[in-house]
């Protein structure tokens, strides 16, 4: 939820489909990071993905794993956090396989 200040209610801005793996659900969603922009990027726990809302979307899009809960380079088991370095690169904190993940993104 964004809640812009003296609101009194929240806007939705990504999710808020109930739980799910389709483009407009998230399945406990944990870490979170805006840009300058306002696209809101989510670590999605349960869909083993990190998805991309850009403001005023009405569904994400997935933009690093979402290929099953795994190993492999493109997969997670529960992505926990993420973060931004100041030349792009995103960086993913890939739980149960106990790693951290470098991706570049356009």
């Amino acid at each position: 939820m964004k809640w812009n200040k003296g609101a009194t209610e929240g806007i939705v801005v990504a999710g808020g489909q109930g739980q799910g793996s389709a483009l407009t659900q998230l399945n406990d969603p944990l870490g979170l990071f805006v840009d300058t922009l306002g696209t809101v990027y989510v670590a999605d726990w349960g869909n083993h993905r990190v998805m991309r809302w850009t403001q005023g979307a009405t569904q994400g899009t997935v933009i690093v794993g979402g290929n099953g809960r795994g190993a492999g380079v493109n997969q997670f088991s529960y992505p926990y956090g993420l973060s931004f370095h100041r030349h792009g690169n995103l960086y993913v904190v890939n739980w149960n396989n106990h790693r951290v993940q470098r991706f570049s993104i356009e």
